[in-house]
């Protein structure tokens, strides 16, 4: 069954807003749609798709969350996403992946995660923290060790 989550965070300049409506189904096709996020975990993009950035970020909130919705579900499942929206003001594609984290949590009662996001006065500009991952998108760098 479809759900729809808003994340919220008022700040000084703002705020950050997006809206997502989506639904889980078990599914063991592993040609699933769109995009795969961690062994049989899917997610399916809405009708007409998204922005690149926006899909990314969803993909991400997904995959903070992908070990224990993939236990959860270890025939596999792919989250469908029906609608997402963000207002074009004050518009920052990291929002993607807190609403699908809050969705998530909701969805399937998972603990939180550590995501999160502030505005800083100091820095003038949001700051987010993404529980364990230190930089999204970025492979480590592998360490050279001196011979």
């Amino acid at each position: 069954m479809a759900r729809t989550v808003r994340y919220r965070l008022r700040s000084t300049v703002g705020g950050l807003a997006a809206d997502l409506t989506a639904e889980m189904r078990q599914s063991a096709d592993s040609a699933a749609p769109d995009i795969q996020v961690y062994g049989k975990l899917r997610l399916a993009l809405p009708p007409g798709g998204l922005h690149w950035k926006d899909a990314a970020w969803l993909s991400f909130g997904v995959a903070l969350n992908a070990r224990e919705v993939n236990a959860r579900f270890p025939d596999g499942v792919t989250i469908r996403v029906l609608a997402f929206d963000m207002p074009l003001t004050d518009y920052r594609a990291e929002a993607a992946a807190l609403v699908m984290d809050l969705w998530l949590r909701e969805e399937c009662g998972l603990a939180p995660s550590g995501v999160a996001a502030a505005f800083s006065a100091s820095a003038g500009d949001y700051v987010f923290t993404w529980g364990d991952v230190e930089n999204p998108f970025s492979d480590p760098t592998p360490r050279v060790h001196p011979a």
